[in-house]
C-alpha cells in the first residue's frame, strides 16, 4: 500500500462520516446564509462514472430570479426548472473521486446561495493477488502480503482466513485498507499445511483471493546480511562488497541495491568475487552511495496438495534487505595519453637546441579533481622539467642527440600514461595537401591529401603511426595544431576567422620520424581589402609618368590580390579621371601615359571578394626644363656679384676687407700710413661734435690737450709763410712762393715743432667737395691710363716732404668756408689765402727759391725769388694739380685732406 492511497482512504472516510451526519458546504458557506437545499439521485455516493441528477430547492418562490449551479467550479450547462422553487441539473459520467456541487440564487438586486453538496465516487474493490508470506529463522512472526489491485477510493476491509487443510477456519485478521498483516509464529503448526484466504469488501461489492498454502518450515527465509566494509579500487568506478551472514548454506545469492542522494533504489546485479565478496561496477566518480544487500536461496523445494484450489509454485525464498552502508566513490586519475607535439627551433652554437613541448588538455570526462602539473621526461626516463597546470606548453633545451621526449598529466587522484614526443626528422616529404574548400559557414575549410609509400626508400620500410595538422595565421601571432588517426585522408580545419590568411601544414609522423612540412596558403573567406597601396612617383615627364607602389601588409589583403587599379587625373578636373588596371603578379611600376600639368594619383587593390578602398592621395608635377635651372643659377651667381661689388665700392665695407686682408697677410706686406683725414677728431668736428650714425670706426691715437696761447706764445712756436699771389688779366693764377730751406733752417723748425704738442685742426668741407674728393678716390685706387700712374708717382714724393697742411678743394666757395673756420679758430687775423693749381708741391726737385730764414726770429718767413704757374710748371704736375688753400698763420701739422691721394 502505498502513501498515496492511504491518505485516500482516510479522505474517503471523513466525507462518508460527512455525508451522514454533516454534509459539507462550500468552503466560506456558513448553514446560517443557506435559503434551500440540494438532493442527488442516485445518491451522493455513486458508482465512479455514472451520470447524476441534482436538484437544487429554494425555501421561497421567485420566478424573477434565476438559479445556477457550479460543479467543482464550472458552470453546469444542463439544467431544466421543475416549478418556481426547484431546478434540475443533468451531471453526465462523473470521474472525479470527489466532487463538490453548488447551488446560487440571482434576483435583481442581489445573489444569495442555496446550499452546497458533495458527491464522492468510488469503485469495488479487485480481487487480492500475490499472496507471500514469510518468516526469518530466528523470528517469532510471519508476514503475509498481497496485492489490493485498482484504487477503489472508498473504505475496503480486508478479512484474513486461516484455516486448515479440510477448510475450517482457525484464525481471522481484519485490517481496513492494508496489503501486509503479521501473524504471530506459535500460532501455526511448523508442519502443518494451512490456507489462506484474503477477502476484501466496500460500499459497491466484495471479491475473495484464491487460497493459498502456507506451511511454515517452507516459508521460513535467510537471515538478513550485515555489510561489512565497502572499498573501491584505484583509479577504479567499481564498488567490493564485504558482508556476512549467520547462514551456512552453499545456495544463498547476494543481491546488491543502491542510490545516491535519497533517490528510487536501484537493482545492480553484483560480480561474486569469493565467498561474502560481491563486486558492483559502472559508478561515477566523486559520488556518494547508499548500498543494501540481502540473500536468496536458490534450490527452493516444490509443494503439492490434494486441494483443487491450491497450485503448485516454485518460490525463490530471499531475505530481508540489510541495513544500509553509505560510501564516497572515490576520483579518477586520467586514463588517456596527452595529445602531443613540438615545435623545434634552429640549434644553436652551443650545441643546445630550443624546443616547444605542445600538448591538449585532457578531456573532462577522463578524470576527477584537477590537474596538478604536468610532468616532462627524457627517453632515459630521466625528469626534465616540470610545467604548470595552468599551461599547454613548455619550452626545454635539449642536446642535438635526444630524438624524443615523454609527457604526462599529474592530477588528484593520479597520473596520464606517458605520451611520447617525436624530435626525430625522418628526412623525407610529407603528403602534399591536395584539395581545400571552404565550408558554408565561413569559419572552417576542408582539406584533404594522399598518402604513399613511393615517397620512402624500399630498403628503409616505415609504417605510418599518425598525422599532425598544423596551421599558423599570417604573420604567425599564433599556432594551432591537430593530431590525426593514420586512417584518415582528409579533415576540417574549424575555428577559422574569414579574411585572415592561414599556413596550413601536414606532418606524417612514422616509425622513422617526422617528415618535412606539406604546407600551404588559404583562407575560410576572402573578403575585399582593408585599404589601397600607397604609391610613389620615380619620374615624371610632360606626357608620361613612372609610378612604384607598396604591397599591402597581409592584414590589409584579406585575400589574394590579383590586381591593382590606378586612377589619375589632373588637379582640379575630377570629371576626367583615367584609370588603367595593372596584374598584382607583375613588379610594382608602371608608366602611364598623362596629361600635362599636376597630377592627382590613387590606387586600390582587389581580389576575389572585390576591389577595396582607394589609398591616400599623392600630387605629382612635372620636372622643369633644365634651361630654367641654368637661368636660376645664373641669377643666383648675378645676384652675388652684385653683393661683392656694392660691398667693394662701400668705403665702410671696403675698408673693413682691406683690414682683414692686412691682418691675414705679413706685417711688410702694406705700410700703414696715417691719415689725417680720417681722424674721428676732425670729423667731429666738422660736424659740430655729432658723430654719423653710419660712421667707420677707425682707431686714432689720443688726442692731446688743448690749450690756448697768446699771440706772442704762438709767434714764437710756429713760424709765418708768407704767400704772395697774383693774376694778370684773364690768365691763369701766378704763385711766388719761397719755399726752400737750407738744412740748417729745417733743423730749427724742426726743434721748435717738437715741443708743441698734437693739436688736430681741419677746415670745413662741403657735401660737393667729398663728392669729388670720392670721385678722385676711387680713380686713384683704380688707375686706368699712364697717367693716373704718374700722379701717383708725384704724390707718392710730395708726401715725404710735406711740412704744411693742403686742403685739396674743387670750388672757391670752399676755401671761403674753410678760411673762415680757421681764422675763427686759429687766430684773430688771417691773412687773405692764396689759391695755385693743386699740382704745385713743395719739392725739392721744382723750381723756386727759398729766402733766407732769419733765425733769430720765432717766425720763417719765406720770401718769394720767384712766381710759377700751373702752366709753366712741370707737365706731368700740371695734369694732377688741385687747388690748395694756405693760410696766413703756418700750421704744418693741421690739415684736411680732402683726399685719399695723400
Amino acid at each position: 500500500m502505498t502513501l498515496s492511497s492511504v491518505i485516500w482512504r482516510c479522505i474517503i472516510v471523513l466525507l462518508t462520516f460527512s455525508i451522514n451526519y454533516f454534509p459539507l458546504l462550500h468552503v466560506g458557506c456558513q448553514r446560517a446564509i443557506t435559503s434551500g437545499y440540494l438532493t442527488a439521485e442516485p445518491a451522493p455516493l455513486f458508482l465512479m462514472g455514472s451520470n447524476l441528477t441534482v436538484y437544487c430547492h429554494t425555501d421561497k418562490c421567485d420566478r424573477s430570479s434565476k438559479i445556477s449551479m457550479k460543479l467543482n467550479g464550472k458552470p453546469v450547462d444542463k439544467w431544466e426548472r421543475i416549478n418556481c422553487t426547484t431546478v434540475k441539473f443533468h451531471l453526465p459520467s462523473i470521474w472525479i473521486p470527489l466532487s463538490a456541487a453548488i447551488c446560487w440564487q440571482t434576483s435583481d438586486y442581489m445573489t444569495k446561495l442555496v446550499d452546497g453538496l458533495d458527491l464522492l465516487a468510488g469503485l469495488p474493490p479487485d480481487k487480492p493477488d500475490t499472496i507471500t508470506c514469510e518468516t526469518a529463522r530466528s523470528s517469532s512472526l510471519i508476514n503475509c502480503s498481497w496485492t489490493r489491485g485498482q484504487e477503489t477510493y472508498l473504505p475496503t476491509l480486508y478479512n484474513i482466513s486461516v484455516n486448515r487443510e479440510n477448510g475450517s477456519q482457525i484464525r481471522l485478521f481484519q485490517i481496513q485498507g492494508a496489503d501486509k498483516i503479521t501473524i504471530p509464529r506459535r500460532m501455526l503448526d511448523e508442519n502443518t499445511t494451512y490456507l489462506i484466504i484474503i477477502t476484501a469488501s466496500n460500499h459497491f461489492g466484495t471479491s475473495q483471493s484464491d487460497p493459498v498454502v502456507l506451511r511454515v518450515k517452507d516459508i521460513v527465509i535467510p537471515e538478513s546480511p550485515i555489510i561489512m566494509k565497502i572499498e573501491f579500487q584505484s583509479n577504479s568506478v567499481a564498488a567490493i562488497l564485504q558482508w556476512k551472514s549467520n547462514e551456512s548454506s552453499v545456495h544463498l545469492r547476494p543481491h546488491v541495491k543502491l542510490r545516491t542522494n535519497n533517490t528510487s533504489w536501484e537493482m545492480r546485479a553484483g560480480v561474486e568475487l569469493s565467498k561474502n565478496l560481491i563486486r558492483t561496477d559502472n559508478l561515477t566518480h566523486l559520488t556518494e552511495y547508499e548500498f543494501q544487500m540481502k540473500i536468496c536461496n536458490t534450490a527452493p523445494e516444490l509443494t503439492r496438495t490434494n486441494a483443487s484450489s491450491i497450485t503448485a509454485r516454485k518460490a525463490l525464498l530471499c531475505s530481508k534487505w540489510s541495513p544500509s552502508m553509505r560510501k564516497t566513490s572515490p576520483g579518477k586519475g586520467p586514463s588517456q595519453q596527452l595529445q602531443v607535439w613540438r615545435k623545434v627551433e634552429r640549434q644553436g652554437t652551443d650545441g643546445q637546441r630550443n624546443v616547444t613541448v605542445l600538448w591538449k588538455p585532457l578531456p573532462p570526462e577522463d578524470f576527477s579533481g584537477k590537474v596538478i602539473e604536468y610532468d616532462i621526461f627524457l627517453d632515459n626516463g630521466q625528469k626534465l622539467k616540470t610545467c604548470a597546470a595552468e599551461y599547454f606548453q613548455c619550452a626545454v633545451q635539449l642536446p642535438a642527440e635526444v630524438s624524443s621526449l615523454s609527457i604526462s598529466a599529474v592530477t588528484t587522484y593520479g597520473k596520464s600514461p606517458p605520451a611520447d614526443v617525436i624530435l626525430k626528422q625522418s628526412g623525407v616529404p610529407g603528403s602534399p595537401l591536395i584539395k581545400w574548400s571552404p565550408t558554408a559557414d565561413d569559419s572552417a575549410v576542408f582539406v584533404s591529401w594522399s598518402w604513399t609509400t613511393g615517397n620512402y626508400p624500399l630498403k628503409q620500410e616505415e609504417e605510418l603511426q599518425y598525422y599532425v595538422m598544423e596551421w599558423t595565421n599570417v604573420p604567425g601571432k599564433g599556432l594551432w595544431w591537430q593530431k590525426l588517426p593514420k586512417d584518415l585522408n582528409s579533415t576540417s580545419i574549424t575555428g577559422l576567422t574569414p579574411g585572415v590568411r592561414y599556413n596550413i601544414s601536414l606532418y606524417a609522423v612514422t616509425t622513422r620520424g617526422v617528415s618535412a612540412p606539406s604546407p600551404i596558403l588559404l583562407y575560410s573567406k576572402e573578403q575585399k581589402p582593408l585599404s589601397g597601396p600607397s604609391l610613389s612617383v620615380l619620374a615624371h615627364e610632360a606626357r608620361s609618368i613612372q609610378i612604384q607602389w607598396e604591397e599591402l601588409p597581409v592584414s590589409q589583403q584579406r585575400g589574394f590580390i590579383t590586381k591593382y587599379k590606378i586612377y589619375f587625373n589632373t588637379q582640379g578636373s575630377k570629371d576626367n579621371e583615367f584609370n588603367k588596371t595593372v596584374s598584382a603578379f607583375g613588379p610594382r611600376q608602371e608608366w602611364l601615359a598623362c596629361p600635362e600639368g599636376t597630377l592627382v594619383l590613387q590606387m586600390t587593390a582587389s581580389n576575389s571578394a572585390g576591389e577595396g578602398p582607394r589609398g591616400g592621395l599623392i600630387y605629382s608635377q612635372p620636372a622643369a626644363p633644365a634651361v630654367g635651372l641654368v637661368v636660376v643659377c645664373v641669377f643666383i651667381i648675378t645676384i652675388f656679384i652684385a653683393i661683392i661689388a656694392n660691398l667693394m665700392c662701400w668705403r665702410c665695407a671696403r675698408e673693413r676687407i682691406k683690414q682683414k686682408c692686412i691682418s691675414w697677410g705679413p706685417a711688410w706686406l702694406v705700410e700703414n700710413l696715417p691719415k689725417p683725414g680720417h681722424s674721428n677728431a676732425i670729423r667731429l668736428l666738422e660736424h659740430d661734435g655729432v658723430e654719423p650714425l653710419f660712421s667707420c670706426t677707425h682707431s686714432d691715437p689720443p688726442l692731446s690737450p688743448i690749450t690756448v696761447i697768446s699771440q706772442e706764445e704762438r709767434d714764437e712756436i710756429y713760424p709765418n709763410i708768407h704767400v704772395e699771389e697774383s693774376q694778370t688779366g684773364s690768365g691763369p693764377l701766378t704763385v711766388k712762393t719761397p719755399f726752400l730751406m737750407s738744412d740748417t733752417e729745417k733743423m730749427l723748425v724742426d726743434r721748435r715743432l717738437e715741443h708743441v704738442g698734437y693739436k688736430p685742426q681741419t677746415g670745413m668741407m662741403n657735401s660737393e667737395e667729398e663728392e669729388v674728393n670720392e670721385v678722385e678716390e676711387k680713380q686713384m685706387d683704380t688707375p686706368l691710363n699712364g697717367e693716373d700712374g704718374r700722379c701717383s708717382s708725384v704724390f707718392e714724393g710730395l708726401l715725404s716732404g710735406l711740412l704744411l697742411s693742403v686742403d685739396v678743394n674743387s670750388s672757391y666757395s670752399s676755401r671761403e668756408h674753410t678760411r673762415g673756420f680757421v681764422n675763427d679758430h686759429l687766430r684773430p687775423k688771417p691773412p687773405e689765402p692764396s689759391t695755385i693749381s693743386r699740382g704745385f708741391q713743395f719739392l725739392q726737385q721744382h723750381r723756386g727759391t727759398v729766402d733766407e730764414v732769419e733765425t733769430d726770429s720765432p717766425s720763417l718767413d719765406l720770401q718769394q725769388d720767384e712766381i710759377m704757374t700751373p702752366d709753366t710748371a712741370d707737365p706731368s704736375l700740371s695734369q694732377c694739380t688741385g687747388e690748395i688753400i694756405l693760410f696766413g698763420g703756418y700750421f704744418p701739422q693741421i690739415a684736411a685732406v680732402s683726399s685719399d691721394k695723400l
